[in-house]
């Protein structure tokens, strides 16, 4: 099971980005979903998630700009960023703990996406 993101890129302030994250390789039901992201020099952040029952949390810095969701009949998820600013520039990964089924076991994972970078610059 693997998760691959995509929709990263360079886009000016102000403008919007849509992220996506898709879980593919096994039958694997995801229980939360979340978005991180690290910029040169800082720590990974926490920036998004959402659960099983589509609960939802942000980081105070991106409140009221970003929306978290997620399509469980394609096992993906999205981040939409809106007013994107210049501190927003990072690279972004997406995360899934969930359980994969294979076909005599399960077993339950936490899975990272290889990471797309937005960059906010006018």
């Amino acid at each position: 099971v693997q998760l691959q993101a995509s929709g990263g890129g360079l886009v000016q302030p102000g403008g919007s980005l849509r992220l996506s994250c898709v879980a593919s390789g096994s039958i694997f039901r995801i229980n939360t979903m979340a978005w991180y992201r690290q910029a040169p020099g800082k720590e990974r952040e926490l920036v998004a998630d959402i659960t099983g029952g589509s609960s939802t949390n942000y980081a105070d810095s991106v409140k009221g700009r970003f929306t978290i969701s997620r399509d469980n009949a394609k096992n993906t998820g999205y981040l939409q960023m809106n007013s994107l600013k210049s501190e927003d520039t990072a690279v972004y990964y997406c995360n899934a703990r969930g359980v994969a089924y294979y076909s005599d076991y399960a077993e339950h994972l936490e899975l990272w996406g290889q990471g797309t970078q937005v960059t906010v610059s006018s």
